[in-house]
C-alpha cells in the first residue's frame, strides 16, 4: 500500500471515528475496529468498575461504547483542529478551551492494522476530563 494511501486511511478513521461519536452510533463505531482491538481510558475503569483500564476485543469494546454514548455529559464536545499521522498512528487532542468555551481534554492515540482497521486506542484525559469524571457526570 502507497504512504498517500495509508494516510488517507488515517484521515477516514480520523473523519468516521467523529462522525460516530456525533452520531452515537455504536455500529459506525465498531466498523471502524478490528476483531482483536484493545482499547486503554480511565473511563473503562469509571464506567465499568473496574481495576484496569482496558477492553479487549470488539465485542466486548461494543457494550462499553454503548454505554459511553448513552452517558455523554453535555461537557463532552468535539471540537478539534486536525491531526497527525505517519499512516499507522494516528492523534489528535481535544482542547479544553475551544471558541465555544470549554469542553472535556483529550489525546486520542489510535494503531491502525493493515486492513486500515483500529487495533488500540488510548485516551489520554486532562485535567478538564479527570474533574468531569471527579463529579461523577457519565452517571445516569
Amino acid at each position: 500500500m502507497s504512504e498517500a494511501i495509508i494516510k488517507r486511511t488515517a484521515e477516514r478513521v480520523y473523519r468516521d471515528w467523529d462522525e460516530a461519536l456525533g452520531r452515537k452510533s455504536v455500529d459506525a463505531a465498531m466498523a471502524l475496529y478490528a476483531p482483536d482491538c484493545v482499547l486503554e481510558s480511565p473511563l473503562v475503569c469509571h464506567l465499568l468498575k473496574a481495576e484496569s483500564g482496558l477492553i479487549e476485543g470488539r465485542e466486548k469494546l461494543r457494550e462499553f461504547v454503548r454505554l459511553v454514548f448513552e452517558r455523554t455529559p453535555p461537557a463532552r464536545k468535539r471540537y478539534r483542529e486536525g491531526f497527525f499521522t505517519d499512516g499507522r498512528k494516528l492523534i489528535w487532542e481535544y482542547p479544553r478551551e475551544t471558541p465555544g468555551g470549554e469542553q472535556m481534554d483529550f489525546v486520542e492515540s489510535m494503531e491502525l492494522n493493515d486492513e486500515g482497521l483500529i487495533q488500540k486506542h488510548r485516551v489520554y484525559w486532562g485535567w478538564f476530563g479527570v474533574r468531569v469524571l471527579q463529579h461523577d457526570a457519565y452517571r445516569r
